[in-house]
Order: structure tokens, then C-alpha cells, then sequence
């Protein structure tokens, strides 16, 4: 297939290299059994012959809908956004995880604010220092806060809930506030309709409620209300992006595999998974990049289950195209008319001629990331038929949230405690998993990573998981590291900020292939931030969900090791690019 002209429709362009013959007989399949009417009839059967798992699957295929649904909803939509800026409010903030924060972002990355409408805040972080960064230099009064969480009981969205309202409830009180009766005035809700509405408390308060169709699942819901609804407030053209998804819907109904954008993108992500090409690392140009992370929360927790999947690199720093393994496949991701991003275009065409398969997708307009959240949505979906999974649960979600409910809930939760350390110096101190505890070792901190750096799997990707507050500084950091790694041992890396990451890739780092290898890095909190009305802090919270993460990770026998950074974290990254380098070498001398 060669690469199109763009257009919103664009068919991907396909440089398969060995691939293509398997990618071949996908197509050939999927056209003999007819799969995108199957996948439009809501034939259950292209993911599972299982009755049970069919009749759940039912349930979750509301996303197909959504562009149409959505697009009846548009004049509500502009209305409320056009009121909020009317009643004097000048700073949204989405507070929820995962699916329901990362379309907000993508949205508000590539288009900013129209002139006259709000700036746009995500908060998905539960670091302490995290929320003060977002929160504390606004006016709570003109600020928006639209809490998002599916089911309503979202941890994470129940106590940015419970900070918006204490803030507000202060702001009125000193300044004997007449506008607004009470708190919930200047809070907004997406969630779904019977008990997740209920769950939310204080939702008799709130200013506005929007439920979304119980029927779609988080990380399908981009073109809901979790999207829309942030894209009003910003002045975005509603008609015109979900325009642009429904026309890529049309496009993907299309029963010839090879003219249909989102089914052909599926078969070759999956076929190349299939072959051991399961490392699908984007190449965005910079205005948007941010739909990696959408993408990533999507793929990860939809295909990573049951021993297998897809593992999205996003993010990652380009490097020599020797440095990529065989295990890789890539997705050049273009927008028409924006800066040349030469580096990205040279490194696909090198990696394209030395045998790695490239996809070439191309937007004519920024606007056309309406018809991008449904391709992927799409592809995403055969992918899991390709694979043979449902790519609609989440099976190890819930065991890293019930080990962190039993740490919040136990007597000794003012403090979670880890083991005793591995190591400690020049900052850091390291705790290991049950196989780095269970035997010795006193080469110091510098040994102990070359100890677990041993660990790697051949066909491992490297996770950096960052329970620590991101900026711009850190995000520079991690970047380095993960440099360090790829270039040094020619493994795919991949680093999220907790809690944020578990809601995305948590999935797959507990349910895909047994291949992760995972650095977790924490931090002190000597800025703490209560939780209003709970019995624990924001800095509690963090340390919880890192612990329940890091024990539901060894409880599968996957290798994990913790690093603590203190009280300064950018010294601390600092000192462990230092020590991850010297590992390195002791392990290239051995």
C-alpha cells in the first residue's frame, strides 16, 4: 500500500518490510469473515466464543455511537461553554485520570484557547507538590473544576473533589460571598448515570452534570462528554471536529480491509505484534505529541492482557537507528503545514530501509484529531481480534487499587513503611523486590542497579515509574535516562508519572507479556498536603498506590526495583543518571 495524499480519510501508509505477508493474511481474513461489518453489526463473535465475555463486551460498544450522539449535543455544549465564560470564570481545571484526563490534554495541546474562553489545567497527579502546582495559584471562585471518573469512586478524582470544595467553601467564607450559595457551585461532573453519579459526593451541589452513556469505556471516551465538554470551554468548533470523527467513521465501515483506515491500522498493529514487533513506538511532530499519551492509555490497557499485547513508546528521545531492537514497529505521526520536524522524517525513512516496519499517518488539520481518536479506536478494536483478547476490560487493573486500599486502611497507614534498604548513598536509597532481598550484595547503590539491570529480559522494555510531581525539569530527566538505557542496552523504554501511568500502562505492566522491567522512584513530601475531610494526606495517598503498585508488580514475578529520591527530587535524577551510567559500565566490563 502506498502512502496517500492527505486528507482526513487518509489511509495509513504501510512499510511492513518481512511483515507484509502476514499482514497479508490478516487482510485476507479479516475481508473472508468480514470483520468491519462484524465489528459495526456488534458481532461479539470477532473477539470471543465465550458467552460470558460476549455478553460484556455488549456493554462497551457505545463508542461507535458516540460521534453521531454527540453531535445532537453540540448547541448544550457551546451553550454551557459560552455561560461559564459569561458568569466570570477564567481557568477549568479536568481533574481525573487515565482516559478521562489525556483527550482534555490533546485537545488543549494542539489548540490552545480561543480568545475570550478558559485556560485549561489537568490534575492527575496526587503528589502533594502536583496539586499545589495546579491549584494554588488560582482564584477558586473563577475557576471551573470538572471532576471525571466513569464510576464516580475514583480515589484519585474523589480527593481532588474533596480539595476544589474546601477551597471554594474558604474563598466564600472570607469574602462573604454572595454569588454562590454554596461550594459546588463552581464544580462540574462527568460521570455516568445511576450509582457512579451517586457515588460523587455532594453531586446534589454541583453547578452542572453531564452523564455520559454507560455503554463506553474510559479510554474510549475521547468524543464524549470527557472530551466535548473541556473542548467547549476552551472555544474549540465542536461541528467541525466531531465532523471530522464521523466521517473517519464512515471511512472505517468500509468491508475492503485495504481502503479501510481503521481496520487496516488494527491488522497491521496486531499481525506485528503476533511476529514479536510488539514495541510500537510513535514518531509525533511536536504540536501534537500529546496524542502519544491518549494512544498509549488506549493500546496499553486495551491489548495488555493474558500474557500478551501491544507496548506503546511514547515519548521516547530518538536515537541511532542501531540502537533499535528487532522487536520494534513504528508510527510516524504527521501534521500538514506544521514546522518540518526533519529529525523524525530522516530516522523513519533510516529505520524503514534497515527492515523496521514504519506506518505513516498523516493529518491535514489539526481538527482532524476527532477522525484520530476514532481510527485508533477503531484499530484498536481489531487489534484485540488479531490477538484473540477483549479489548474492552481490564482484569489487573483493580489488584494495584485493592493493595493500596488495604495500605490506606490498615492501623500503620500514617506511615507505609517499606523493607529494609538495599543501599543508600549520594541521596538515594534503594529497596528491592523478594529476589534482590533474598540475596546479598555490597557493591552499594551502584551495584544493586547493576544487579537489577542483570534482571532484563532480552525482549524486555525498560519502565521508569515516577511517583513524583512532573515539570518540565523532570520530564527533561527521565528523558535522559531513558536515553542512557536505550542506547546502552538497546531495549525500548517507556516512563509515566504515578498515579497517572496506572490508569494507562498499569494494565499492561501487570496483565501483557511478562517482559517489563520496572525503576520506581519516590519521593519525600516535605510540602504535605491534607485531604479535607479524609484520614490521610495527599503524600499518604502517593506513597500507597506506589507501594500497592510495586506489590502487585512482584506478586507477578516481574522484576522491580524501588528508588527514593528524598526531599529533592531533582538531585535525586540527577544522582541516579550517575549511578544507572556507572552500572552500565560494570555491566559492559563484565
Amino acid at each position: 500500500m502506498t502512502d496517500p495524499a492527505p486528507s482526513t480519510l487518509s489511509l495509513p501508509g504501510f512499510r511492513l518490510g518481512a511483515a507484509q505477508p502476514d499482514f497479508d493474511a490478516a487482510v485476507e481474513r479479516a475481508r473472508d469473515e468480514a470483520w468491519s461489518n462484524r465489528l459495526f453489526d456488534r458481532d461479539t463473535t470477532l473477539w470471543s466464543g465465550d458467552e460470558r465475555i460476549r455478553s460484556a463486551i455488549t456493554d462497551r460498544l457505545g463508542w461507535l455511537d458516540a460521534p453521531e450522539h454527540f453531535t445532537g449535543q453540540i448547541a448544550a455544549l457551546e451553550g454551557f461553554g459560552d455561560g461559564i465564560v459569561e458568569a466570570g470564570f477564567t481557568t477549568a481545571i479536568v481533574a481525573g485520570m487515565g482516559g478521562s484526563s489525556l483527550a482534555p490534554e490533546v485537545l488543549h495541546q494542539a489548540f490552545g484557547t480561543v480568545d475570550g474562553y478558559l485556560d485549561l489545567r489537568v490534575l492527575d497527579s496526587t503528589d502533594p507538590d502536583a496539586v499545589a502546582a495546579v491549584l494554588d495559584d488560582l482564584d477558586p471562585l473563577s475557576t471551573l473544576m470538572i471532576v471525571a471518573s466513569k464510576s464516580g469512586t475514583t480515589v484519585e478524582t474523589r480527593a481532588f473533589l474533596a480539595e476544589g470544595r474546601a477551597r471554594a467553601h474558604a474563598a466564600l467564607d472570607a469574602r462573604h460571598h454572595h454569588v454562590y450559595e454554596h461550594a459546588g457551585e463552581v464544580i462540574a461532573a462527568i460521570t455516568d448515570p445511576g450509582a457512579s453519579l451517586e457515588a460523587l459526593p455532594h453531586h446534589d451541589e454541583f453547578r452542572s452534570i453531564f452523564l455520559n452513556p454507560p455503554d463506553i469505556g474510559g479510554r474510549y471516551s475521547a468524543l464524549t462528554y470527557v472530551g466535548l465538554v473541556p473542548a467547549s470551554l476552551i472555544g474549540l468548533d465542536l461541528d467541525a471536529l466531531l465532523a471530522s470523527a464521523s466521517a473517519m467513521l464512515g471511512a472505517c465501515r468500509a468491508p475492503e480491509p485495504t481502503v479501510n483506515p481503521g481496520v487496516s491500522l488494527g491488522l497491521a498493529l496486531g499481525t506485528l505484534a503476533r511476529a514479536g514487533r510488539d514495541k510500537l513506538t510513535f514518531l509525533a511532530d511536536a504540536e501534537i505529541t500529546a496524542f502519544g499519551a491518549w494512544a498509549e492509555q488506549l493500546i496499553a490497557e486495551s491489548t495488555g492482557k493474558h500474557g500478551s499485547g501491544i507496548v506503546p513508546i511514547d515519548l521516547e528521545p530518538l536515537a541511532a537507528v542501531g540502537d533499535y531492537g528487532p522487536d520494534r514497529s513504528f508510527v510516524r505521526l504527521v501534521l500538514a503545514g506544521s514546522p518540518a520536524d526533519d529529525a523524525r522524517e530522516a530516522l523513519a525513512d533510516e529505520l524503514a530501509e534497515a527492515g523496521h516496519p514504519v506506518i505513516r499517518i498523516e493529518l491535514a488539520d489539526p481538527i482532524d484529531l476527532g477522525a484520530e481518536f476514532v481510527r485508533w479506536e477503531v484499530a484498536t478494536a481489531i487489534a484485540g481480534a488479531v490477538l484473540g483478547i477483549d479489548p474492552f476490560d481490564q482484569p489487573n487493573v483493580e489488584e494495584a487499587k485493592r493493595r493500596t486500599r488495604d495500605l490506606l486502611e490498615s492501623p500503620e497507614r500514617a506511615r507505609v513503611a517499606p523493607p529494609p534498604p538495599l543501599a543508600s548513598g549520594d541521596g538515594l536509597t534503594l529497596y528491592g523486590d523478594a529476589p534482590l532481598r533474598l540475596t546479598t550484595s555490597d557493591g552499594g547503590v551502584v551495584g544493586e542497579l547493576a544487579r537489577h539491570l542483570a534482571r532484563r529480559r532480552t525482549d524486555a522494555y525498560l519502565a521508569l515509574q515516577a511517583f513524583v510531581a512532573p515539570t518540565p525539569t523532570r520530564d527533561e530527566a527521565l528523558a535522559r535516562i531513558r536515553h542512557l538505557l536505550l542506547e546502552r542496552t538497546g531495549r525500548a523504554t517507556t516512563a509515566g508519572y504515578g498515579p497517572r501511568f496506572l490508569h494507562s500502562t498499569g494494565q499492561l505492566h501487570k496483565g501483557g507479556a511478562p517482559i517489563g522491567w520496572f525503576l520506581q522512584l519516590t519521593s519525600d513530601h516535605p510540602r504535605d498536603r491534607e485531604i479535607p475531610g479524609w484520614p490521610y494526606t495527599f503524600g499518604q495517598l502517593i506513597d500507597a498506590q506506589a507501594a500497592g503498585d510495586l506489590s502487585a508488580i512482584e506478586a507477578n514475578d516481574l522484576p522491580i526495583l524501588r528508588v527514593h529520591l528524598g526531599d529533592d527530587v531533582d538531585a535525586g535524577l540527577a544522582a541516579l543518571e550517575r549511578a544507572l551510567t556507572a552500572a552500565l559500565d560494570r555491566r559492559s566490563e563484565d
